[in-house]
């Protein structure tokens, strides 16, 4: 048994206190981002949207409030910016300086060079009879909320299977385990350890773990298990950290052929997979012809109530309109409500984000199986959200790669930085089973994460145990492509890493330099932009690399942006170099383990040994690169 946390009690409290200083870090770093600039550096930024006014209004499923805006000057196109389909945004009205003025959260349903659409919950109203409006990037405090509900709901679950979940997750209870058989299974590729692990997850009574390392095939094997659960008559609740993690599940169901569906909004959702979202299939219902009428007729009514008018109307006229228009909502909703559960109780798997689950909407819902993807990269109140709607939990993950993005120093002290799943690995590793089996990467690019992180443990199948970029069609033989590994020392050579001028990150331009180099020599051997990806643990030299590089069609990120992604070559820029040895972040060694392990058949990683080596792991990374031939100075390029 692990050994418990001292009281439950304690342990949300705790969670609680750190999700609020976490919720305060952000709102902090939002204030003085936008304290320090001014609405046109905002703009300029890529975090806000200024001078806006509203070119279409409309409503969606559920009530919804669709307003299109554009720019005031209808010439203007909107500018570059990092808010797009699915941002969470707030929207004001400009020039009202009062920290009190209203202002109203939203959603992002479509981004276009000249319009912007949100859609809303909770209908913005507005004074002025021309206003103009502003748009931010925000915090998704909806996320944040859902998050300490379900904190307080498991702290006080008594004589319920939440209850007994809890326990048990808590240490305080013994998981149970039933014997274990193994299934027919579905796909007849899946190795070894994958079988096991479907297996074992299906004698779980209260939860266990999938521990997929890079390249291990841990979707396949999620998607095997769910199908398992399915064949058995039970329903499961597929959820992840992410939109794209949650896609990628959904799409291989589909292909599967399993009857899935998809929550959540559909601006967040890949357009091919949108057909399967909740709100697509609802609005196709027969049902659903009412709703659209009684919607439209609220519009109609709320579009009235706003116009302009000439002579000032009675008072209460717009309020009036405005509550018949809240009234014919509140028919359509019931409704839609009606639709969405007879379509939702015809669904064996349903798949959504940890934070995009609604208590409202789930309440009298419970699934036989919860089953979370990219579970170590959740915050532990995330995990809580969909525990709560199932009577099993399986989690997986890998805790030895990216943990969740945490900003408070204060909140990563107290451990907010480590997830469920890493927390309950830590005290029982009896919850697990490993995954061993590579389909990425060459061996020689797995073996120094396999001995580092994984013991050893990582074998490499044999379709990619020796693939090099030589083999690929059209791909000239080479000293660059024939070895799968390539490190290039710049000790010693004067590539100084700089502070970015209006940042904390860091750029190392003469390395650029050599990264675009290798890029160029990459593509004369033949290999395509397609298959060439560049990551740096630092913001600052991606933009640098993509401005440079912007004349090619080339996947340019950073480390945290490409986790679950791969390529057939990659080059790494590790960015520091300094007299004092520092490394900044390059000393959380999981992002390091993402960026030496998305490459298939090319792994080219640049840097400074005399900085890099400060820290154990890189020189135990340098003298690997050494021990196989692949270490190279820069004064040989």
């Amino acid at each position: 048994m692990n050994t418990p946390l001292r009281t439950s009690e304690d342990h949300f409290q705790k969670l609680a206190r750190l999700l609020d200083l976490e919720a305060e870090a952000e709102k902090q770093e939002t204030i003085r981002s936008l304290e320090r600039q001014s609405p046109a550096e905002a703009e300029a930024s890529g975090n806000s949207l200024i001078n806006l006014v509203i070119r279409e209004e409309d409503s969606g499923l559920g009530g919804r409030i669709l307003l299109t805006f554009g720019k005031r000057n209808e010439n203007l196109s909107l500018p570059y910016s990092r808010i797009g389909n699915g941002s969470p945004v707030i929207l004001s009205e400009e020039g009202t300086h009062d920290k009190d003025a209203p202002s109203w959260r939203g959603i992002v349903s479509r981004a276009h060079k000249e319009m912007i659409q949100v859609a809303f919950t909770q209908e913005p109203e507005w004074d002025s009879d021309r206003p103009t409006f502003r748009l931010d990037r925000s915090t998704d405090e909806i996320s944040r909320q859902r998050q300490r509900l379900a904190l307080e709901t498991a702290r006080g679950a008594k004589g319920t299977r939440l209850s007994i979940l809890r326990d048990v997750l808590l240490g305080k209870q013994n998981p149970v385990f039933n014997k274990l058989e193994f299934p027919i299974p579905f796909n007849k590729k899946l190795n070894d350890s994958q079988n096991q692990a479907v297996a074992f997850a299906l004698s779980a009574e209260d939860v266990a773990i999938i521990h997929g390392p890079p390249g291990t095939g841990k979707t396949t094997t999620l998607i095997e298990l769910m199908r398992q659960i399915a064949r058995n008559g039970q329903s499961v609740l597929a959820v992840a950290a992410s939109n794209l993690a949650v896609d990628n599940m959904l799409e291989r169901l589909i292909e599967a052929g399993e009857n899935v569906i998809r929550l959540g909004h559909p601006a967040r959702v890949t357009p091919a997979l949108r057909t399967h979202t909740l709100d697509e299939l609802a609005e196709i219902h027969p049902d659903m012809k009412l709703a659209r009428k009684l919607t439209r007729d609220a519009h109609s009514l709320r579009k009235q109530a706003s116009k302009y008018f000439r002579v000032k109307p009675d008072p209460n006229l717009r309020q009036s309109l405005r509550e018949e228009a809240k009234q014919l909502l509140n028919e359509a909703r019931q409704i839609e409500d009606a639709v969405t559960e007879r379509i939702i109780s015809n669904a064996k798997i349903v798949c959504a984000t940890a934070t995009g689950l609604d208590s409202d909407f789930f309440m009298r819902r419970k699934f036989d199986w919860c089953i979370m993807d990219e579970a170590s990269q959740s915050v532990e109140p995330s995990a809580w959200i969909p525990v709560q709607y199932a009577n099993r939990l399986v989690l997986a993950g890998d805790h030895f790669q990216l943990p969740p993005t945490v900003i408070s120093a204060e909140a990563i002290r107290g451990g907010f930085n480590i997830s469920m799943m890493e927390r309950l690995l830590n005290v029982n590793h009896g919850l697990s089973r490993l995954l061993n089996v590579q389909y990425r990467m060459h061996q020689e690019i797995m073996k120094f994460s396999s001995d580092v992180f994984y013991e050893g443990s990582l074998q490499a199948d044999d379709s990619v145990r020796a693939a090099l970029l030589a083999d690929l069609p059209a791909v000239k033989s080479s000293a660059l492509t024939d070895c799968p590994i390539h490190f290039i020392d710049t000790a010693g050579a004067s590539y100084d890493e700089e502070q970015e001028p209006d940042g904390d990150s860091r750029l190392n331009p003469l390395e650029a330099e050599l990264v675009i180099k290798k890029v160029h020599e990459l593509l004369a051997c033949g290999v395509t932009p397609d298959q060439i990806a560049v990551i740096s643990p630092y913001s600052a030299q991606v933009k640098y690399l993509r401005e440079k590089l912007k004349h090619l069609d080339l996947e340019i990120d950073s480390v945290d942006g490409f986790q679950g992604r791969e390529k057939e070559a990659v080059i790494v820029s590790l960015v520091r170099s300094n007299r004092d040895g520092e490394v900044g972040f390059l000393a959380d060694t999981r992002r390091m383990n993402v960026a030496l392990t998305r490459a298939r058949r090319k792994l080219i990683v640049i840097g400074d040994s005399a900085t890099i080596t400060s820290h154990g792991f890189y020189q135990r990374m340098v003298e690997y690169f050494e021990s196989i031939g692949a270490y190279h100075s820069v004064w040989e390029e």
